[in-house]
């Protein structure tokens, strides 16, 4: 009968001393294809853990956890989950529906390492930062590809997405999602709430989707979208989150929502970036997000498209409150086909 693995006790650097992080089941297999362990997975979580926090330092952030591994199913862990560590520290967040929730808030390495012994993934940070949880000081725009197309038909649409970004005065960040999908972060000054930031977001993606009209949609209903990249106008709502950089994704192969530069972006493919590989890259070339900070804008011109725009507002998700000048959430063969009774 085989023996389980003894427990492994982690060194991690803190603010008042080094702390211990106990490791669990270290053997145990969480990405079956590659033979990748949960060891594994911590230890390339200690390898990338300060860009990580430069990421998520004083950010609520949802925890994607997979206890069983890559097969298993996961959860998410939006609530700072019971018997953390006496050193990890909360943000108070407000949902959609009005209730509150004090979700785990980063601020050393070792609440990353315990995060990741109890089977995180990925971290999922919202926009914001603790000292204001209601303004975002992050842009996000989300490129998800749709059945037909793929990471080379969202390259193309990234490369005219930075072009109206510089238009509005924003710097963007790319970063692979570690699917098919590329996620493009813009650091922008905290004096805006979450609808003027969501609105943004709609008049950056539209103006995108009018150069590339064949290659892009902002079409919430997915029987509109056809095979072109949806921007994600609804990833800038309250409450929903984007796996963040150097997140290790729930794929077969382990791969990483890896950041890269404009340079860069042309010629990767998700799957040069994994568990195995990203240490040595990062080693190799750093942080190529480091700057973000340096580089905090303004969504006045966004918003100044928005106001323009006579189409104005999009449906939000289904699970959020009637939103004002909100059009009606039905999704357009049912408005056009009503059933019958109705």
């Amino acid at each position: 009968m085989a023996t389980k693995a003894a427990a492994v006790l982690l060194t991690v650097p803190g603010p008042d001393g080094d702390r211990e992080v106990r490791l669990t089941s270290p053997d145990k297999i969480y990405f079956p294809e590659p033979g990748i362990t949960k060891r594994e997975v911590v230890e390339y979580y200690l390898a990338v853990v300060d860009p990580l926090l430069r990421v998520l330092r004083e950010r609520p952030t949802n925890l994607k956890r997979y206890p069983d591994g890559v097969e298993g199913e996961p959860f998410y862990s939006k609530r700072l989950p019971k018997g953390a560590p006496a050193y990890t520290e909360t943000a108070r967040v407000t949902f959609p529906s009005g209730r509150t929730a004090d979700s785990l808030c980063p601020t050393e390495p070792a609440v990353l390492l315990w995060a990741a012994n109890m089977g995180t993934f990925d971290f999922h940070p919202w926009p914001v930062r603790r000292a204001d949880t209601d303004r975002p000081d992050e842009l996000r725009i989300d490129l998800d590809p749709q059945p037909g197309t793929d990471f080379a038909d969202a390259r193309a649409v990234a490369a005219v997405l930075r072009e109206v970004l510089d238009e509005a005065g924003l710097v963007g960040w790319p970063k692979t999602s570690g699917g098919r999908g590329i996620h493009v972060f813009c650091r922008i000054r905290p004096e805006w709430d979450f609808v003027d930031v969501r609105h943004a977001v709609i008049a950056l993606a539209r103006r995108v989707c009018e150069r590339l009209p064949d290659a892009a949609t902002v079409d919430w209903w997915k029987e509109e979208r056809g095979e072109r990249i949806f921007l994600d106008y609804n990833q800038a709502a309250r409450d929903r989150t984007i796996a963040s950089a150097w997140s290790v994704r729930g794929r077969p192969r382990a791969t990483v929502s890896m950041p890269v530069t404009w340079d860069d972006l042309p010629d990767v493919e998700p799957e040069d970036f994994d568990v195995r590989t990203v240490p040595g890259i990062y080693a190799e070339r750093g942080d190529p997000h480091a700057e973000m900070d340096a580089h905090a804008g303004g969504i006045e011109t966004a918003l100044e498209w928005y106001a323009a725009d006579p189409r104005g507002e999009m449906p939000y998700p289904p699970e959020y409150p009637k939103m004002a000048g909100e059009p009606m959430r039905v999704q357009p063969s049912r408005a056009r086909n009503p059933q019958p009774g109705q």
